[in-house]
């Protein structure tokens, strides 16, 4: 038999693992599940933020307080978020010189 057999009893094992934290969910911040917790201080701005979060699709509770500082910092997370950087592949040895000379990579460029 195998080190690695398990010897407990079954049902505990699968009851564990169904169970278990799920940490593969998707829940997005900004859905109706995970609204953004918003706080601005005029009405002017929270009109301005409503439009913001209509074009954009996102759900947001936002609180108006006059004496407490502006957080919009989760939708400015979610709004500038970083795009991912492609760089072109270089060409293998033997494929033509992207310089146009017509000649292999590897006698020209490389």
């Amino acid at each position: 038999m195998s080190k690695l057999f398990f010897k407990g009893r079954i049902d505990t094992r699968q009851n564990h693992v169904m169970s278990g934290y799920n940490v593969k969910r998707d829940v997005k911040a900004g859905s109706a599940e995970s609204p953004l917790n918003l706080v601005v201080k005029t009405a002017e701005r929270q009109a301005e933020i409503e439009g913001i979060l209509l074009e954009q699709q996102l759900v947001a509770d936002i609180t108006v307080d006059a004496s407490k500082d502006e957080n919009i910092v989760e939708l400015d997370t979610i709004l500038n978020k970083p795009k991912t950087t492609t760089f072109e592949k270089t060409p293998n040895r033997n494929d033509p010189c992207s310089c146009g000379s017509g000649k292999k990579y590897k006698k020209c460029c490389g």
